[in-house]
């Protein structure tokens, strides 16, 4: 298993320096837990500028308010090897720049930090699904991400920002959400030769938890058949906000 560390600032700037900063609120956050759990677990980092800005958009904009992908790629750059440096051991770039595999590639290893693994986010979707944790971590985003999100109508495309990802050197791809994007996850696995995970995201957390607190589904049944299905789909990762309680699930059922 592992856990993934996302950062909530007191205070967001234009270009998201707090995400690079040494003593921001994720690097921090990475270099305590990094040193308390050592090697009993691993440590992924969501690589992102999206909770840094002021804007809430996931890279830098230029004057006439759209997202620079060139000018991202570099802040991901510096933001990967400062993670690597906390002592992170998976960096998970979800901002779905054009080329940001290879450019947070290049950087760790330039830096000497080979050995940090490269989670894509390879097909993430303009997703409605995503409301709930952009409430938890208090997003001051301004539009929208459809310019540089995946169409969730569009799945032909989004193999090919897979392809375009492992060929950058990704170690594993990922597909969010997941249960809405089941052949999604199924086309990716058929697809590519590295690990593939799914994220579960906040939405699907919220929905199945709001159906049991109103009494109308069994609780631990649907966690478990839903990461079944998405399991059976083809993930081999599976991020969840149910790691915790569905591992002892499993451990009750088997």
């Amino acid at each position: 298993g592992g856990i993934m560390l996302f950062g909530v600032p007191a205070e967001r700037d234009a270009t998201g320096s707090g995400g690079i900063d040494p003593a921001g609120i994720l690097n921090v956050a990475i270099r305590d837990v990094a040193a308390e759990v050592g090697d009993a677990t691993v440590v992924m980092s969501d690589l992102c500028l999206d909770e840094f800005t002021s804007h809430g958009h996931c890279g830098l904009l230029a004057p006439d308010g759209d997202v620079d992908n060139d000018a991202t790629l570099a802040a991901y750059a510096e933001m990967a090897v400062a993670q690597a440096a906390a002592g992170v051991g998976v960096v998970g770039p979800s901002g779905m720049m054009d080329g940001q595999v290879g450019v947070v590639r290049r950087a760790l290893d330039a830096a000497g930090y080979a050995d940090v693994a490269v989670l894509a986010y390879a097909a993430k979707y303009a997703s409605a699904f995503f409301g709930p944790f952009r409430d938890a971590v208090e997003s001051a985003l301004q539009g929208d991400r459809r310019t540089y999100q995946q169409d969730p109508a569009n799945l032909r495309e989004s193999l090919r920002e897979v392809e375009l990802d492992v060929a950058e050197g990704a170690d594993m791809v990922m597909v969010k959400p997941a249960l809405p994007y089941l052949d999604v996850v199924a086309a990716v696995r058929a697809a590519v030769d590295v690990p593939v995970a799914a994220y579960q995201v906040s939405g699907e957390y919220a929905m199945v938890e709001a159906a049991a607190a109103n009494g109308w589904v069994d609780r631990e049944r649907v966690i478990l058949e839903t990461l079944t299905s998405i399991r059976r789909a083809g993930a081999g990762i599976i991020l969840t906000y149910w790691a915790t309680e569905a591992a002892r699930l499993l451990r009750e059922s088997y």
